[in-house]
Formats: structure tokens, sequence, C-alpha cells
């Protein structure tokens, strides 16, 4: 790669795909599916894995550093859960991985001599050993050249106490096993990476294999994958969290709603309630007063008829007693009206006794009514 393409993917992986106006480049966004989800993370075994007697290739999905730029600035505003599709790619990968190992133990067993399970468990500790050194080794060389000298010599002299227990577990491993099948040798299949290890390889070949590539990129990309199951356990587990916490919150917003209706129901009816009685109190107010009202005119038309009751028997009386010239011709037409006089003052007095105690009657009621309004 030149140094203009380096510069233009620097370019892209700081600024995203709309760093110059580009609009082909941004047809494509980093949430189609064509894009590799586990290079957005910078999971992807494809790029881990280049180079390598293992490489892959090119991926089937889209990469580009751009995309990637632009996902890291989404992701801070909002969870996109992309860590799902990254965590079954690198388990599928790990899976067909350790299917290989599985396959490469059998054929190992297959081919390689029988031996006893003493001798195959000092083995084994021979092997411990050699991973043991050559991980030392290749942390070594990694601390030199960051420049941590004097951490680089710790890790040395580790090394070599390392490989003094290595002489003696070799000489342990030699003694128990005839001269001519332990000049064989014995390889094991690393667990990381499923690469072929010696029993007799030396600190360099092992520095190599533990500190290549492969070795790493294998490590990396388990690490990768248990670091994206605990964020995906976090996630799923603070999307919970918040799924409850909106369920509470809309069932309190459901159980104020329903209080609320059940105030409102009772406000309601209460009003009713109140109105009625408001209703009952104007038409018993109304009734009462119309009574009063109906009582004094009765009472008035009473007094009335009374007055004018009396007024037309006190003028009826006066023409009575009047002297009638006509009638003085016979005394029998004097007795008669003698009688006849007679009979209408009798007639008039319990006329007038009756209507005595008639206003006597009015008088009271009128009372009575009066006694009741005040």
């Amino acid at each position: 790669m030149s140094a203009q393409a380096q510069m233009r993917a620097l370019l892209d992986q700081l600024m995203g795909t709309a760093r110059d106006g580009d609009e082909t480049r941004q047809r494509v966004k980093f949430t189609d599916e064509r894009v590799c989800k586990s290079h957005l993370l910078n999971c992807c075994p494809h790029d881990i894995l280049s180079g390598t007697r293992m490489d892959l290739g090119e991926c089937a999905k889209t990469h580009d550093l751009a995309l990637r730029a632009d996902y890291e600035i989404a992701s801070k505003e909002r969870d996109l859960f992309f860590e799902l599709d990254a965590v079954d790619h690198l388990e599928s990968f790990i899976a067909d991985c350790d299917r290989r190992t599985e396959l490469a133990k059998k054929r190992l067993v297959e081919t390689q001599d029988e031996i006893s399970a003493e001798v195959a468990e000092k083995a084994e500790t021979v092997h411990e050993l050699n991973e043991e050194i050559g991980k030392l080794l290749a942390k070594a060389e990694q601390l030199g050249a960051e420049g941590n000298v004097d951490e680089a010599q710790k890790v040395l002299q580790e090394v070599e106490k390392v490989r003094s227990r290595k002489r003696d577990a070799e000489e342990e491993y030699r003694n128990s096993m005839p001269a001519s099948s332990f000049q064989q040798q014995k390889l094991r299949v690393c667990e990381v990476c499923s690469a072929y290890l010696g029993l007799h390889d030396n600190d360099r070949r092992l520095a190599d294999h533990f500190g290549g590539k492969l070795h790493l990129g294998f490590i990396q990309i388990r690490e990768k994958l248990e670091a994206l199951k605990k964020t995906v356990l976090e996630k799923q587990e603070k999307r919970n969290q918040d799924r409850l916490k909106r369920r509470e919150e809309r069932e309190k917003e459901e159980r104020m709603k329903k209080r609320t209706k059940s105030r409102s129901r009772e406000r309601s009816r209460e009003h009713r309630r109140s109105s009625s009685r408001d209703r009952r109190r104007r038409r018993s107010r109304s009734s009462s007063r119309e009574r009063r009202r109906s009582s004094r005119s009765r009472s008035r038309d009473r007094e009335r008829r009374r007055r004018h009751r009396s007024r037309s028997h006190s003028k009826g009386g006066r023409h009575s007693h009047e002297p009638s010239s006509r009638h003085k011709s016979s005394r029998d037409r004097d007795r008669s009206s003698r009688d006849r006089s007679r009979e209408r003052s009798r007639k008039r007095g319990s006329s007038e006794r009756r209507q005595d105690s008639r206003d006597q009657n009015g008088r009271t009621d009128s009372r009575r009514a009066e006694e009741s309004d005040t």
C-alpha cells in the first residue's frame, strides 16, 4: 500500500464516509446487511489472521474503515447491538477451530506409538514448560520492542528458571523411555491455534510460535469473544432493567389514571347529588312561597268579601227600617212585613255569626302563614 493510500485510509478511519463529500460512498451505510459487523467492532478473523498460514482471504461482506468511524460516532448516542452479530460470527469461527484441533489430536493418537500413562504425564509436563518458555520469550521481545528493557531483563531471568525446570523434566522423561523411542519427535496440538508443537523444539522455535501472528491472533479473537459476551450480557441486563422500569412507570400511570377517573366519577356523582339537592330546595322554597302567596291571597279575598258583605248588610238594614208609605194601607201587610223583617234579622244574625267565625279562621291562617314566613 502506498503512502497516499495509507493516508486516505487513516482519514477515513478518523472522519468517516463524509470527510470529502463523496456521495457514492455514502450510499452504503454501516447499518446495511452487506457490512461486516465484526469489522466494525475490529474483531473480524479475516483481518486478524491475514498474512498467516491460516489466511482466510477477503471477507464476503464489506470492510471499510470509514464505516467503522461512522459506527463509533453513532454508538456513542445509542446502542445498536451489533455485538450480537459479532458474537455469532466469532463463535462459529472458534467452533471450527476447536473442531480442527480435536481432529488433529485424533490423528496424532492414531499415528504415534502408544505410551504408558506415567510417560505421557512426564511428556505433558515437558510440553507445558515449553509453552511457558515460549510465552515468556515472546513477552520479553515485546517489552524490548516497546523500550522496557528492565522488564524484559526480569522476564529473561524467569525464562532461565523455567529452562532449568525443563531440563530436569526432560531428564526424567528420557530415563522413563528407551533410547530408540526417545529420539522420535513427540508432537502436540496447540489448544489455541491448533498448530503442531514438538517435544524437542528449541526455544527459538517456541518463541516464534507463541509470539507469532497466528497464535496471538487466535488469542485476540478468543479474548474479544469473551469481552463481547460480557458486553452483551451487561447490555441485555440493562435493557431488561429499562423495560422493567418502563413497565412499572406504565403501571403507575395506569393506576394514577384509574384513581383520577374514580375521583372524577365521585366528583360528578357528588355534583349531581348536590345539584339535585339544590333543585329540591328550590322547589320546596318555591312551593312554600306559592303556598304563602295563595294563603295571603285567600285571606285577602276573605277579608274583601267580609267587608263587602258587612257593607251590603248595613245598607240592607237601613233600607228595612225606613217607613214604607205604600204598605201602610192595611194591617196584614204590616204584619207580614214585620214577620219578614224578623225572619231577615234572624237570618242576618246567623250569617254574621258564620262570617265572624270564618274571619277568625282566616286570621288564624294568616297568622300561621306569617309565623311560618318568619
